[in-house]
């Protein structure tokens, strides 16, 4: 009997172009002193699909205000949800 190929290929996705335009573009700012802290999350695929959460810098330094600016970016997020292209 022929072997036959598996009905189903995992395709590992390409690199994210524009997280890495994100992330030139903060390091860019903080170089030139424009950005001063960050509290951030990030997605990792290898090598096995997980995140990891910090903050650095000034957001580190006064989490209370960072607080306020990760509610920011969940409210950002969850309102993404609403849209039409997910």
């Amino acid at each position: 009997m022929a072997e036959r190929e598996p009905p189903l290929k995992l395709v590992h996705p390409e690199i994210s172009h524009d997280t890495v335009q994100a992330l030139e573009t903060l390091l860019t700012k903080a170089k030139e002193g424009e950005i001063i802290g960050i509290a951030y999350a990030a997605m990792y695929e290898k090598p096995v699909r997980g995140y990891s959460t910090d903050a650095a810098g000034e957001a580190y330094a006064n989490p209370t205000y960072s607080s306020g600016m990760v509610m920011k970016l969940n409210k950002y997020l969850l309102e993404l949800l609403d849209q039409p292209h997910l």
